[in-house]
């Protein structure tokens, strides 16, 4: 609306923030019409968007359904599920914000747009004397040149500091009406349309269009196991839809026609104009072992024509044929080959077993404990970057809480994202392969684990990790195996077995005692079956003869005695422990044909350590513990395939914005009106300034102006 002045008359107009009035017997339309239109209607639509967008930066859009049980449960989970949180930009009630907004916005610019670029043509030359008299920004002198000499200066001095003018004769007098800056209303009309054009661009390349199919056109997402090309057309998009992004995950050697499109319950088949082939995806390491390159060879069969090219995919480097984007997202493993060492966790046994599988598939494994397991194999990494800073962190986490999983999990989260964040960190090792996989019952239940190829050096001291958890949402718990002097397992898992081994740990405690007790002290042969006996007893208590082992069997233990003796007979505990089991491990290399070693510092650290991972061992939760030996590496490319109609319209509507909000904040308009009237002695002249914005360079502008100007009057007083 325009903006009357104390002076009574139009100053400047802005744009009116109330809605369009029409005239109408209904009330309740009219009103709906004003708000609408109405530009504070506009900014509690943008609010909304604001926090909606909020929220799905905070909360990851998309995931599978199961993750979201898993960290809200199943309460939270159904009440964000009700507002559809979990994919806010593909929300109903998203885009009907979107749509009202795109709605309000054309009509607050229908609304302003034609006063404003009235304004910016009008002179404003109906003034009068009295009305620039009642400025705040004025000036008057009397001058003895006459009013012909004076327009003239004061023209071609407006027109010389980039004013430009309009003179008009009036009632004896001449009106000079100057403007400079008029296009400052082009900010608001630009920034108006880029809100409307970007939100346009944005509805486009939703998947508002992907909702229509479902809604009219029969559309359902699959939700079960299948080969692509076998999928029915119900769950198929053509060719001829107009916006998605989806992904395409091909292995080398491998090609693929479609995208998959996830979806809430299950995912759509998005057909491509194109088959994609992989012949090699290549990657680049930092000197820390991060990856810092990805990039695919690939080989492109245009369906219509049979023409074929190859290209080089890369980050940031997408392929863009017939309108569809293809973007290097990620890699995953295409199905590698493994050979592992299978080594039993219970029963008197160390022998280990080969076994084989490839990541995808499902390894039966049999006659462990009586149980019938299935292996799936889950994921393969040839390489992982580790920071191995561990500042005295306990390790040992199957049973020691999470504290060092925190840290361990944020390490191994650390080579996602962008590579060159951590590239010049010199605590980041790469540790070696790793296997990733589950073990499911006969029941259907299953527990992951996550075993490294190779041994860490953690704390000081080579350890072999194997990582459990029971579900997804849970870290890996570490179990650490030390490594023995061949840098493997096998020291540690005979140990175990002869833990596991009532003859040999029997035999142990008798050797122990003679160690202990020489045959030359007075009542040794008491004295060494009484320590047998509680060597046999002590070993017995931590293999596990009762319902519990390890270290909790021993703490259990020791709770029977007085509290006041306690410290004393944990000392006296563990000393014998510690000596029977050294026997234990000797006995077990005795048996399996193997010479005895040192007892030295080297061998009683491995000991001690291997005593650690005993006692974890029962928490850990499977029949064997799967040692990687060798891979035939199989690399697949994870692609994101979209097309985007409405990206060259939301870049046009970003141009818009730039320039709309540069014209609003960088340009600003001044108005000027000069009085020159004859007085019968000279020349009186009345000058007036106005702007929107009342800063201190107006105020500076205005003394400079006022100084030139009174400088041309010549002998006048001002």
């Amino acid at each position: 609306m325009e903006n009357k002045t104390e002076t009574g008359i139009v100053d400047d107009p802005v744009a009116d923030t109330g809605g369009i009035q029409i005239a109408s017997s209904k009330l309740w339309l009219a009103d709906a019409i004003e708000l609408i239109s109405s530009m504070r209607f506009a900014i509690s639509l943008l609010t909304l968007i604001s926090i909606a967008s909020v929220i799905g930066t905070v909360l990851k859009q998309n995931e599978p359904m199961p993750n979201y049980v898993n960290q809200f449960g199943p309460f939270w989970f159904e009440v964000f599920g009700k507002f559809s949180l979990y994919s806010v930009y593909s929300a109903w009630w998203f885009l009907l914000i979107m749509a009202f907004l795109v709605l309000s916005t054309s009509l607050c610019l229908i609304r302003n747009a034609p006063k404003m670029l009235k304004d910016m043509r009008s002179w404003r030359d109906n003034v009068r004397e009295q009305s620039l008299r009642n400025f705040r920004h004025k000036a008057e002198w009397a001058s003895t040149r006459q009013r012909s000499q004076l327009l003239a200066d004061m023209t071609q001095h407006l027109a010389r500091i980039g004013y430009k003018f309009k003179v008009v004769e009036k009632e004896g007098a001449t009106l000079i009406a100057a403007k400079q800056g008029a296009g400052n209303k082009w900010g608001y009309i630009f920034a108006h349309a880029a809100i409307v054009i970007i939100c346009i661009g944005g509805m486009l390349d939703s998947e508002l269009p992907i909702r229509f199919q479902q809604w009219f056109m029969g559309k359902v997402p699959f939700d079960g196991n299948g080969i692509i090309a076998n999928i029915p057309q119900q769950h198929r998009l053509s060719l001829a839809n107009p916006t998605f992004r989806g992904n395409t995950m091909i292995p080398e050697g491998a090609s693929s026609n479609t995208a998959i499109i996830p979806q809430q319950t299950g995912v759509l088949i998005q057909d491509l104009p194109f088959t994609i082939k992989l012949n090699k995806f290549t990657i680049d390491f930092y000197s820390s072992g991060m990856p810092k390159l990805f990039a695919s060879d690939v080989e492109v069969t245009d369906h219509e024509t049979g023409k074929k090219f190859n290209s080089t995919i890369k980050v940031n480097q997408p392929l863009i044929y017939k309108g569809v984007a293809v973007y290097q997202s990620s890699f995953e493993d295409g199905g590698s080959r493994l050979k592992l060492a299978a080594f039993p966790m219970s029963g008197a046994t160390a022998t280990s077993f080969e076994i084989a599988g490839e990541v995808g598939g499902n390894t039966p494994l049999s006659g462990q404990g009586g149980n019938a397991y299935t292996i799936e194999w889950s994921g393969f990494r040839p390489f992982n970057v580790e920071n191995m800073t561990r500042n005295g962190a306990d390790v040992r986490a199957v049973n020691t809480g999470k504290s060092f999983n925190e840290k361990f999990s944020a390490d191994l989260d650390k080579h996602l994202g962008s590579a060159a964040k951590n590239a010049n960190n010199k605590d980041l090792k790469n540790v070696g392969p790793s296997v990733q996989y589950k073990l499911r019952d006969k029941t259907g239940q299953a527990r992951e684990f996550h075993n490294y190829m190779q041994p860490l050096l953690v704390d000081g001291d080579y350890m072999f990790l194997a990582g459990t958890r029971d579900s997804p949402a849970d870290t890996f718990r570490y179990l650490r195996i030390p490594a023995d002097d061949n840098d493997s397992v096998n020291e540690w898992m005979r140990l175990r077995a002869a833990v596991a081994n009532p003859a040999l740990r029997e035999a142990a405690a008798q050797r122990y005692a003679i160690r202990a007790l020489p045959a030359k002290m007075a009542n040794a042969s008491q004295m060494q079956m009484q320590l047998a006996e509680s060597a046999k007893k002590s070993l017995g208590i931590f293999a596990g003869d009762g319902k519990q082992a390890g270290f909790v069997a021993i703490s259990k233990f020791l709770e029977q005695i007085p509290t006041a003796d306690q410290g004393k007979a944990a000392d006296v505990f563990m000393k014998i422990l510690n000596g029977s089991l050294w026997d234990l491990w000797m006995l077990a290399r005795e048996k399996d044909g193997l010479p005895a070693l040192e007892l030295n510092e080297k061998h009683g650290r491995f000991l001690q350590l291997s005593i650690g991972a005993m006692s974890d061992a029962y928490f850990y939760g499977a029949p064997v513990y799967l040692q990687l030996r060798g891979f035939d590496e199989v690399k697949a490319s994870v692609l994101q395939v979209t097309r985007s109609p409405g990206k060259n319209i939301v870049y046009l509507g970003c141009l818009f914005l730039v320039i709309g909000v540069f014209a609003m904040f960088y340009i600003r308009e001044r108005r000027c009106w000069i009085w020159l009237k004859d007085d019968g002695h000279g020349t009186n002249t009345l000058m007036a300034l106005s702007s929107q914005r009342k800063t201190l360079d107006f105020e500076k502008e205005f003394d400079e102006l006022k100084a030139q100007l009174g400088q041309m009057m010549g002998n006048g007083q001002t």
